[in-house]
C-alpha cells in the first residue's frame, strides 16, 4: 500500500470513527476484500473502538490489526447484555481471523417449559422447539440460578424425567419420590394435584419469564420486613442480595431469541433527497446479517416502492431466503412466496425496533460527515428547518437578538447581535446605553432600544433582518412587536426564548398567542438558539460590567479641562491617589505632567476643595 493509499485510508476510517454513535452495539472491522476480520463488543462504540487507533495505547497485536482495517462497521443495541450476546453469535457465524477462537460450541443458557402432560422448567443450553419453550439466552448465570431457585420455593414443580400421562397417574403406576417427602415436589404423578392448577403454577412462572418478577419481589421483601423485625439482620442481608439479583434480571434479549427462525426484518428512514433502508437478517433466532444502503431520490418516490426496491437488492446481495420479512408497513410482496409481517408487539416488534434504531443511526452518521465535507449544506438544512418551524417566508439569512443589562436600574444598557447564516456577524454588533427609560423597566428598555435600532436602519438603508429573537417570554416579545409593527409598520417574524430557573434556554415560543415550538435537548437547532442566547448575554453583559466599572474608577481629574487621559494615568500611577496628588507640591507635578499642566491642575483642586 502507497503512502497515499495509506494516508486515504485513514482519513477514511477517522471519518467513521468520528462519527461513531455513544451506544452499546457491536463493532466489525473489515479488510479490502471485505471479509470480516475482527468483531467486538462495546458499551460505548465510538470510545471503543477509538482506543484501537490510539498509537499510544497500542499493543503489537492491535498494530497488525489496525493495518489490515479497510471498512468499519457497526450494529447498535440497546445494553451491554445485548451487545455480548451480538457478539457471541457473529463471532460463531463469521469466524474473524483476529478474535479468541471459540474452543466449543457452547451458547448461552435458557430456560425450557417443557410440552409435557405436567411439564418441567430447568436450565440448558440446547434448543429444540419441538420439545418445550424457551426464554433467554442469558448473560447473568448468577441470576439465572437465584431465580430458578426462587421459583422453585414457590411453584414446587416435578423435577423426575418420568413420563408422567393420565392413564398412569389413575392407575396408579407411579410412586411419589424423595422430592415429594422433602416437600420439593406436589408429586402430580399420584394425583396430589390437579392438571389444572399444576398448569396455573406454569402460567405464573410464564409471566415471571416474560418480565413480570413482581410475584417474586412482592416475596421476598416480606421475607426481608420478617428477618428484620426479629433481628436476624445476617438472613436479611441474604435475602436483600437475591432481591437485587432478580432486580437486574435480564428477562429478554432484542437480538436473540429462541423462538425466531430464518426471517429478514427492514426499516426505512427518509427525507426530501434520500432513503436509507436497514436490513436485518435472522437466523437460528440470532442475528448475523445487518446492513444499511442509502437510495439518492430522483422523483417523489414513496417508502414502499423504496423498501421494496431495497428488499430485492439485500436479499439478493446476502443471499437471504427467508420466508417471512418484518416490516413496519404493509406492502405488495416483491418477491413470490414470501410472508410480510407487520409485528405491533412482541419479539417482532422489538426486533423492527431494533433494526429503526440503526438505521436512524447510519442516517445520522451520513449527515454528519456531509456536513464536515460541507458546512454550507448544514446550516442551508438548518435555515430551512427555522424556516418551516417558524413558519417564515424564505431562509433565515440574518437574525438578530436582543438582551438588557442592569442592575436595579442602574447603569443599564442593551445589546444586538447578528447572526448571518448562522454565523456570528461581530462588526454587526451594537450597543446601546438605555437614555429615556428610569428604573428597572426591561420592556419599556427593549421598546426604546428596538426602536432606535430599526428607524436608523430605515433612515440609512440598512438591510433589515429576517428574524429577530428577544432573550425573554412574551413580555419582551409584545414590546418588540409593539414597535416593529404598531409603530414602524415593520413585517418581521419575532420569536422569544424562554429559560428555566438556571437561565437555561427550554423552549421557543412564537406569535402573539406566544404559541410554544419544542426544542429537542442535544439537537442541533437547540445548540444554535442556546448559542445566540449566550452570545447577547455575554455581549450585554461586559458592555454592562465595562461601563460599571469606568463610573466606578472615575475621578476628580476627569472634570479638570486640559488634563487629558494620557496626563490622569501618569499621575495616578505615580502618586496612587487623588488624595495624594492634592497632597503635592507644583514642582513634584511638574516634574509628571510640566509646569503649566501642574499649575492648572493645582488651581483646579484647589477650587474643587
Amino acid at each position: 500500500m502507497s503512502k497515499e493509499e495509506k494516508s486515504k485510508r485513514d482519513e477514511y476510517l477517522k471519518s467513521i470513527v468520528s462519527n461513531l454513535p455513544d451506544s452499546p452495539g457491536c463493532y466489525q472491522y473489515l479488510n479490502d476484500s471485505g471479509v470480516i476480520i475482527y468483531v467486538g463488543k462495546a458499551k460505548n462504540l465510538k470510545r471503543r473502538v477509538s482506543s484501537y487507533f490510539n498509537k499510544e495505547q497500542q499493543t503489537l497485536k492491535t498494530r497488525l490489526l489496525v493495518s489490515k482495517i479497510a471498512d468499519i462497521r457497526y450494529i447498535v443495541v440497546n445494553s451491554e447484555t445485548d451487545a455480548l450476546l451480538l457478539e457471541n453469535n457473529l463471532i460463531k457465524q463469521h469466524k474473524p481471523r483476529y478474535n479468541v477462537l471459540l474452543k466449543d460450541d457452547k451458547t448461552y443458557p435458557s430456560i425450557c417449559i417443557t410440552k409435557e402432560y405436567f411439564p418441567k422448567v430447568f436450565k440448558t443450553r440446547k434448543i429444540n422447539k419441538e420439545y418445550g419453550r424457551y426464554f433467554g439466552p442469558y448473560t447473568n448465570s448468577g441470576a439465572l440460578h437465584a431465580l430458578l431457585q426462587l421459583t422453585k420455593e414457590l411453584f414446587p414443580l416435578r423435577t423426575c424425567n418420568l413420563n408422567i400421562t393420565p392413564e398412569g397417574v389413575r392407575n396408579g403406576k407411579y410412586r411419589p419420590c424423595l422430592e415429594y417427602q422433602i416437600k420439593n415436589c406436589c408429586a402430580p404423578c399420584i394425583g396430589k394435584i390437579s392438571r389444572e392448577d399444576y398448569c396455573k403454577y406454569i402460567d405464573e412462572i410464564t409471566a415471571i419469564l416474560k418480565g413480570d418478577i413482581k410475584i417474586l419481589q412482592e416475596k421476598l421483601i416480606s421475607e426481608m420486613k420478617e428477618k428484620a423485625a426479629i433481628l436476624d439482620f445476617e438472613s436479611a442481608a441474604e435475602i436483600k442480595k437475591r432481591y437485587e439479583l432478580i432486580e437486574n434480571f435480564r428477562t429478554r434479549s432484542e437480538v436473540v431469541s429462541a423462538t425466531l427462525n430464518n426471517i429478514d426484518v427492514f426499516n426505512i428512514e427518509s427525507d426530501e433527497k434520500s432513503a436509507f433502508i436497514n436490513f436485518l437478517h435472522i437466523t437460528n433466532g440470532c442475528i448475523n446479517q445487518a446492513f444499511t444502503i442509502e437510495y439518492q431520490k430522483r422523483l417523489d418516490e414513496m417508502d414502499s416502492d423504496l423498501i421494496s426496491m431495497g428488499i430485492i437488492e439485500l436479499r439478493e446481495r446476502f443471499n437471504s431466503q427467508a420466508k417471512e420479512i418484518i416490516l413496519p408497513f404493509p406492502i405488495e410482496p416483491p418477491i413470490e412466496g414470501i410472508t410480510v409481517t407487520i409485528p405491533q408487539k412482541g419479539e417482532k416488534a422489538r426486533l423492527l425496533a431494533l433494526s429503526k434504531l440503526n438505521v436512524k443511526q447510519y442516517r445520522a452518521d451520513r449527515m454528519k460527515q456531509e456536513d464536515k465535507l460541507n458546512p454550507e449544506q448544514k446550516n442551508t438544512r438548518l435555515m430551512k428547518e427555522i424556516q418551516d418551524m417558524l413558519q417564515l417566508d424564505k431562509l433565515p439569512m440574518k437574525i438578530e437578538c436582543f438582551d438588557n443589562s442592569n442592575i436595579q436600574g442602574s447603569d443599564a444598557v442593551a445589546a444586538c447581535v447578528v447572526f448571518r447564516k448562522l454565523k456570528p456577524s461581530k462588526k454587526e454588533y451594537r450597543k446601546f446605553n438605555i437614555k429615556t427609560v428610569v428604573g428597572p423597566d426591561d420592556y419599556a428598555s427593549m421598546r426604546e432600544v428596538v426602536g432606535r435600532r430599526y428607524r436608523r436602519c430605515i433612515e440609512e438603508n440598512e438591510e433589515l433582518p429576517d428574524l429577530i429573537i428577544a432573550d425573554g417570554g412574551k413580555g419582551q416579545m409584545e414590546a418588540i412587536r409593539s414597535v416593529i409593527e404598531d409603530e414602524l409598520g415593520l413585517d418581521i417574524k419575532i420569536a422569544g426564548l424562554v429559560k428555566d430557573g438556571k437561565h437555561r434556554t427550554t423552549e421557543l415560543i412564537i406569535g402573539k398567542e406566544g404559541e410554544t415550538v419544542g426544542l429537542k435537548q442535544n439537537s442541533t437547532l437547540f445548540r444554535l438558539m442556546t448559542q445566540i442566547q449566550d452570545e447577547v448575554h455575554r455581549f450585554a453583559i461586559t458592555f454592562h460590567h465595562n461601563k460599571r466599572s469606568k463610573r466606578q474608577t472615575a475621578s476628580e481629574l476627569d472634570s479638570i479641562k486640559g488634563i487629558g487621559e494620557k496626563s490622569k494615568q501618569q499621575l495616578l500611577q505615580h502618586f496612587k491617589s487623588v488624595k495624594r496628588i492634592k497632597q503635592a507640591s507644583t514642582e513634584e507635578i511638574a516634574e509628571i505632567v510640566g509646569k503649566a499642566k501642574a499649575e492648572l491642575l493645582q488651581n483646579a483642586l484647589k477650587k474643587t476643595k
